[in-house]
Formats: C-alpha cells, sequence, structure tokens
C-alpha cells in the first residue's frame, strides 16, 4: 500500500487545488486533460494511503469534506513554500530571484507600489513580482512564514527572529465619521461610553493562525469587519459605522467635508510602520530584493508610500 509520502506529490496537491478551483471532477478533468476517471482513481489513492475520505460522494459536486479542505489548505502552503525553495536555489545560481513576492499591507498607497513595479520591470528583469494584499500582523505573518520576501507596512517586526526591518514613517489616526451619523454633532470629546452604543467599522487582520490584532475597538460594540482600509472609508463614508482612520487616507474626504473628525477622550493614535525583509547570511539578496531595498532607502518614496492615496 502506498504512503502518504508517495501520494502527497506537487502534482498531486496542484490536482486538489484544480478541483476545488472548477468546482468538479469532470471539470477538473477537462482542465488537466486528462479522463475523469484517471482523475477519481488518483484521488481514491490519496485517500487510501491517509485513511480518509476528502470529497463528500453523496453530491453531484467536489464538496470536500473536513479532512480534505485541511488538506487543501496545508498543500497550498506546501506548495508555496516549493516555488520559495526553487527560487532560492535559482536565486543563489544566477544572482536573480525567479519570483519576488511582496506583502503590501492595506494602508499602503498602492498607486506608489505600481509606479514602483513599473520602474522595476523598465529593467527587464527576469525577476517576476507578485504582490499579496495583507493587513495588520498578516502582512509581517506573510514574511515570517517565507510566503513575501519583502513586507511594507508592518507594524513591530522587532521580535521576529531573523526578520530586518527599517521604518517608512509614522502614520495619524483620526476618527471620523460621515456628517449624518449620530456622533458627528455629540459633545466632544467623545467618550467610550458613547462610543459603544455605535457600530464600530474594523479591517480584518488577514493572519492565517491566531487572532490577529484589532485597534480601537470597545468590549461590547457591534462591529462591521471589512477587507481592507480602503473598505473601511467606504463604509465610514456611508454612515455605516465609525472609528480611527489613517489621516492620510482620509485627508480629501476630511477637507471635503465628507467625513467629519471628532475628539475622542482616548489619546490620539500614531503607528511607525516599517518594511521588512528576511536576513540572508551566506548568499546575500538577490538582485531584484536589492532593487526594491535601494528605491526605499529614499525618503520621498517613503512617504510616498503612505500619503499618496486616491479617492475612495
Amino acid at each position: 500500500m502506498q504512503t502518504a509520502r508517495d501520494v502527497l506529490t506537487p502534482d498531486a496537491l496542484a490536482m486538489l487545488q484544480t478541483i476545488a478551483a472548477t468546482g468538479s471532477f469532470a471539470a477538473a478533468a477537462r482542465a488537466l486533460g486528462v479522463v475523469p476517471s484517471a482523475l477519481t482513481y488518483r484521488v481514491r489513492q490519496i485517500e487510501d494511503a491517509l485513511d480518509v475520505l476528502l470529497y463528500d460522494r453523496s453530491s453531484r459536486q467536489a464538496r470536500l469534506t473536513e479532512a480534505g479542505a485541511e488538506l487543501l489548505l496545508e498543500g497550498g502552503r506546501l506548495l508555496e513554500q516549493i516555488d520559495a525553495v526553487a527560487n532560492r536555489v535559482k536565486r543563489v545560481a544566477t544572482g536573480w530571484e525567479t519570483q519576488l513576492t511582496i506583502a503590501v499591507d492595506t494602508i499602503i498607497s498602492k498607486a506608489t507600489v505600481m509606479e514602483l513595479c513599473e520602474s522595476f520591470y523598465s529593467l527587464s528583469p527576469p525577476t517576476r513580482i507578485r504582490l499579496r494584499d495583507e493587513t495588520l500582523s498578516g502582512t509581517l505573518e506573510a514574511l515570517t512564514s517565507g510566503q513575501a520576501d519583502l513586507a511594507l507596512g508592518v507594524a513591530d517586526a522587532s521580535t521576529s527572529a531573523g526578520i530586518h526591518s527599517l521604518p517608512l514613517g509614522d502614520v495619524n489616526f483620526v476618527y471620523a465619521v460621515a456628517p449624518h451619523h449620530p456622533l458627528a454633532n455629540a459633545p466632544e470629546p467623545l467618550k467610550d461610553e458613547l462610543i459603544r452604543q455605535h457600530r464600530a467599522v474594523a479591517v480584518a487582520d488577514t493572519i492565517s493562525r491566531g487572532r490577529g490584532l484589532s485597534y480601537g475597538l470597545l468590549g461590547g460594540q457591534d462591529v462591521f469587519t471589512v477587507a481592507t482600509m480602503k473598505d473601511k472609508l467606504d463604509a465610514q463614508l456611508r454612515g455605516l459605522g465609525s472609528g480611527f482612520v489613517p489621516e492620510c487616507m482620509a485627508r480629501g474626504f476630511i477637507e471635503t467635508g465628507r467625513l467629519v473628525v471628532r475628539q475622542v477622550a482616548r489619546p490620539q493614535r500614531i503607528v511607525r510602520l516599517n518594511y521588512a525583509w528576511r536576513h540572508v547570511a551566506k548568499s546575500g539578496h538577490g538582485h531584484a530584493l536589492a532593487w526594491w531595498l535601494s528605491q526605499l532607502e529614499s525618503a520621498t518614496t517613503r512617504a510616498a508610500l503612505l500619503e499618496r492615496h486616491r479617492g475612495v
């Protein structure tokens, strides 16, 4: 009988990803250029080796069992780690990374990141760039887990072994609401007891393990959770809730009166953001990472990454 190591090959894990992406065995077979029976046989081999059922056979769709969902999740991470190993080997051999993955916190100016990508590609490098949208502690986790080579917008990397970081700059957060929100005309400073009575808008932490971080939320407060800081601004512009937002992102809306800044009883919130990368002792940085780090030495570039935001 085959063992788990025999059947859990990169090809097999990629096959499971294709089944999940297409939604059925038949569609996956067409995408992979094989007959459905061959695909079913390979899945059975994995199930037999692991002694689990990966798919619910009572459904016509390729519906994963709990065990199958876990294998798909962990298998995806294994494939990313394999790609990372291949990338590092390629970098050692040629000096250029096959791929450079950059984790970008949603507080960072995407327009500036794209301009940096444009400048990088003008060099005609052999390196592919992959951008990952992350939030809060998920930005650093992408780096420490090996899923990213560079992280922009890390709040605190000081406790992470093997990670080097330098400051991007400080971000000032202001408490803002839409003009038609009940808190827009409440007496200042707004106390926690009053704020707790109204819904807060929070950005979901993209960390995959653990509870993640949250800022400015009060116990017992209703919370509307969104995916990005841009979504948070959109929600608060619509009066769907209130909360702290980066002044640099909200400035245009504040100047036009679409958001109203309110003074709160809590201390002003200022966050220092950093950029971080994994330390490589022996082989040194690849040419692509070295290029990005050289761009980040510019105070103008660092300021643009925090300040140059467009409207929602």
